[in-house]
C-alpha cells in the first residue's frame, strides 16, 4: 500500500492575468533537504539524467528512468500534457525544463518543474509507481463566477468525466472535456497523471487535486492545481492545445500573495 504523503501545499491567488515566454516556468520545486555540491558525482549525474530524459521523452512524450550508481543514483521522469504529444512543442518544453531546472535548483538532488505542456522532476530517491502529493501548488483568479450553483454542477459533472477518461490506458493518464455554461459562456478543464501511476493511483491522486476546487478555489473562474504525480485544471476560455497555444493561457500575477499551508 503506497503511502501519500501532504506535507504542505503552496496557494498562489492569482490578481491578473497576462501573457508570458514559453520557456517561463509555471513553478518549480528545489529540495532543499537534498543539498549537493556543484563538483559532486551526484551533480554530474543529474546533468547525464536531464541528457537522456531530453533525448527519450519527446519521441513518446513520455520517459521515467534513472542514471548512477550507489548514493549517487538519480531518478528523473519527464513528461508532455497529453494533448501536446507528438508536436514540436513537447520537444522544446522538455528542452526548457531540463535546462531551467539546472539554473533554478542548482545544488539540489531533488527538483521539480511545471510548464503549460509538460512535467519534469528527479530525485535521489526512488518515485517511480508512487503517488506524489507532497507538495503542490495552486493558481486560482481571485474572480468569482456569476451563477455559483450551476458552475459547480457543471463543474463536478466535467470533473467526474475527465477522472474516467485519464484512467483509460490508451488515453494515458490524460483527459479533457467543456461544458457550456450559457450560449456565452464554456467552461474547459482537464487532468493529467503522470504515466508512470497505476489506474487507482491516477485516480486517487486526481480526487486529491481535485479536492482543492471545493476547499481552496470556491467559485473561482479559473483553478490549477499542479502536484508531483498529476494536475488539474478548469477555465472559462479555451486552454486545450493548439488553442491555448495562442491564447492568454499562462498565467502571470500582477501581484502574488503565496501562503505555505501546514496539515
Amino acid at each position: 500500500m503506497k503511502i501519500m504523503r501532504h506535507s504542505s501545499i503552496l496557494v498562489l491567488l492569482v490578481l491578473g492575468i497576462c501573457s508570458i515566454e514559453a520557456a517561463d516556468p509555471m513553478a518549480d520545486f528545489c529540495d532543499k533537504d537534498t543539498k549537493t555540491s556543484k563538483s559532486s558525482q551526484v551533480s554530474t549525474n543529474i546533468d547525464a539524467l536531464l541528457a537522456q530524459l531530453v533525448s527519450k521523452a519527446p519521441s513518446t512524450g513520455y520517459s521515467a528512468t534513472s542514471y548512477g550508481k550507489g548514493q549517487a543514483k538519480l531518478y528523473g521522469l519527464a513528461q508532455c500534457r497529453g494533448d501536446v504529444v507528438g508536436s514540436k512543442d513537447c520537444s522544446s518544453c522538455i528542452q526548457d525544463a531540463a535546462k531551467e531546472i539546472r539554473q533554478r535548483c542548482p545544488d539540489e538532488a531533488g527538483a521539480m518543474i511545471w510548464y503549460d505542456f509538460c512535467f519534469l522532476k528527479y530525485s535521489s530517491k526512488s518515485f517511480i509507481g508512487e503517488v506524489d502529493t507532497s507538495y503542490g501548488i495552486i493558481f486560482y483568479n481571485v474572480q468569482n463566477v456569476t451563477d455559483p450553483e450551476k458552475f459547480v454542477k457543471e463543474l463536478g459533472a466535467l470533473v467526474d468525466k475527465i477522472k474516467a477518461q485519464a484512467v483509460v490506458p490508451k488515453n494515458l493518464g490524460f483527459g479533457k472535456g467543456k461544458a457550456k455554461l450559457s450560449p456565452l459562456s464554456t467552461l474547459y478543464a482537464f487532468g493529467q497523471c503522470t504515466r508512470d501511476l497505476a489506474k487507482a493511483d491516477c485516480s486517487q491522486c486526481l480526487a486529491i487535486a481535485v479536492g482543492n476546487y471545493e476547499t481552496i478555489c470556491g467559485n473561482r473562474r479559473g483553478c490549477r492545481v499542479l502536484y508531483g504525480s498529476c494536475y488539474v485544471r478548469y477555465e472559462l476560455y479555451p486552454i486545450f492545445y493548439p488553442v491555448g497555444a495562442n491564447s492568454t493561457m499562462n498565467l502571470v500575477a500582477d501581484e502574488t500573495i503565496m501562503t505555505l499551508l501546514n496539515p
